[in-house]
């Protein structure tokens, strides 16, 4: 079982995996850090100052300003601001990953047709009896 083991750990692909969830986890971060940091204030101030970070909704009915103060509290909220940030991560992420694959599709270029595998003995044979048949 341990040489099992150490047979599929070592596989080129188990490693291509691992770095990929590596950077990806990384890129991730490098997203949020755009999206909150630089695409969100921009927008909020279009839109009448808002941070939608701190848009939320409070469930209890007990006053509360900022979506700070009422996780302090300990008040039920729905982040919807927080949500709506986590989509646009992730609608980045995925346009990323779009432009990566189709750029590197296009540096590939379109795949050679195989050739023609050659007809079987059989065929060669059937072929050579109907061309003498329409003689």
């Amino acid at each position: 079982m341990l040489k099992e083991f150490k047979e599929f750990i070592s596989k080129g692909n188990v490693l291509d995996l691992a770095v990929g969830v590596i950077i990806g986890a990384a890129f991730g971060k490098i997203v949020s850090s755009f999206t909150n940091d630089v695409l969100m204030p921009p927008v909020g101030l279009l839109l009448g100052k808002v941070d939608f970070s701190d848009l939320f909704i409070n469930l209890s009915g007990k006053p509360a300003e900022t979506l700070a103060a009422a996780k302090a509290a300990g008040l039920p909220t729905v982040n919807y601001g927080i949500f709506f940030n986590t989509v646009i991560d992730f609608l980045i992420v995925g346009l990323v990953i779009f432009l990566v694959v189709k750029q590197t599709n296009h540096l590939r270029g379109e795949a050679p047709a195989p050739a023609p595998a050659e007809p079987t003995k059989d065929q060669q044979l059937l072929t050579e009896i109907r061309d003498l048949l329409k003689k």
